[in-house]
């Protein structure tokens, strides 16, 4: 005799509910040519790199400054490996908190001229972290339209009162400022260099907004910091700006560092709110210390190579004038993000697709993450191209672009 297990049969149906459901808003979004796939990099990270087997230039790395697969920074991840081992076990405030981690920090602060500085394991964690951390439901947060979705998840995860402001429009943020109580905790939040469109923030004008108004204005520099500024300390070295204008700064070590985390820069009594309080911070396994180590050798570089940033304003520069000559649809942007906008998802994709054919790598962006009518090639320049790979891509997009 068979004897049927009800219960299996149950959730057998309703797992097939569930899969038709996520089934239908998949074939949706493929329709909508929205649909998000996945190459595969077999080889290490480089503007020559191999992707789906295939030998391809890359130009949609953040690896700005080329050092993902620099010797010195391989060299330090490997005795970071001997010393350290592979995992850190726990969370910093566990055991997982090691000297690697501790060298960096001190050694992050004295670079950004911050008293101190938090490593976190993600940028992303870092900007949830600070919100619920300074943030309750009686405070307010004032984010720029564009801010990227981890700035954004932050402001609506703290509970605060939420509002966006129009894009870079210091006037938009002074009328929503002027509607708050003043006694009331007022956090505003700013991408320096936008993710997508590769414009700065004006940021000198956000930080004379937020004295006249009593706000805590805090950057994220994820795109800016080892690349701008005369010694690429990034926007607030690019302005001339310190402590006293931006309380709180937020960059990535994923990017022109060419590793892997974040930290927030801020003062004393800021980072000890941040490890009593930041969620994000005291419930996750701390980033391996081979990679502070690895961070540790990508900051001497940052600072004691610095061909390397001159080559990076070298090729955005010959970018830009190659984009002149050739009436190739390029927006105004002095960073190493430089858009070129299709319009059309369908269009944006197809093009990127050809492209790839040709033997060069840039990935579509699409809504949501850009706005409707707006997808675009995120073309982003490394230090380590050549001249010969940016003119490649120039005539490859002037011969597959029907715009």
């Amino acid at each position: 005799m068979t004897i049927i297990d009800s219960s299996n049969i149950s959730l057998n149906r309703s797992l097939s509910k569930l899969d038709n459901k996520l089934s239908q808003a998949l074939n949706q979004r493929k329709q909508q040519h929205r649909y998000r796939s996945r190459r595969i990099t077999s080889s290490p990270q480089g503007v020559e790199c191999i992707v789906d087997g295939k030998a391809v230039i890359s130009f949609c790395s953040n690896d700005y400054l080329g050092f993902a697969n620099h010797p010195k920074v391989r060299e330090a991840a490997e005795s970071g490996l001997k010393k350290y081992g592979v995992g850190s076990g726990a969370a910093h405030l566990i055991n997982g908190h090691t000297e690697a981690h501790h060298l960096l920090e001190e050694e992050l602060a004295g670079f950004t001229g911050y008293p101190r500085t938090l490593l976190f394991s993600t940028g992303y964690m870092a900007n949830i972290g600070l919100c619920q951390a300074l943030l309750d439901n009686n405070g307010f947060v004032f984010e720029d339209k564009l801010n990227h979705a981890s700035l954004i998840d932050g402001g609506l995860i703290s509970g605060a009162r939420f509002q966006r402001y129009l894009h870079n429009d210091i006037d938009s943020l002074v009328k929503k400022l002027s509607r708050t109580d003043n006694d009331a905790m007022k956090l505003v939040l700013s991408d320096a260099v936008f993710s997508m469109d590769g414009d700065i923030a004006d940021a000198p004008a956000l930080a004379a907004v937020c004295k006249q108004h009593d706000s805590v204005l805090m950057l994220d520099d994820a795109h800016g910091f080892g690349v701008l500024g005369q010694d690429g300390k990034g926007t607030l070295q690019h302005f001339d700006m310190s402590l006293d204008d931006v309380p709180v700064y937020m960059a990535t070590l994923g990017k022109a560092m060419g590793t892997a985390g974040a930290f927030i820069a801020g003062s004393e009594a800021l980072i000890e709110t941040l490890i009593q309080q930041a969620r994000s911070y005291i419930y996750t396994t701390a980033m391996p210390a081979a990679i502070a180590e690895a961070t540790r050798a990508s900051l001497r570089l940052l600072q004691d190579e610095p061909e390397h940033r001159s080559q990076l304003e070298g090729n955005i520069g010959y970018f830009r004038q190659c984009c002149e000559q050739n009436a190739t649809p390029v927006q105004h942007s002095e960073t190493a993000i430089q858009p070129v906008i299709i319009g059309e998802d369908a269009s944006a994709l197809a093009l990127s697709n050809k492209l790839f054919d040709a033997g060069i790598l840039v990935t579509a962006i699409r809504p949501p993450t850009v706005p409707e009518g707006t997808s675009r090639l995120r073309i982003t320049l490394c230090a380590t191209h050549t001249r010969e790979h940016i003119d490649k891509l120039v005539d490859a997009i002037q011969d597959h672009n029907p715009n």
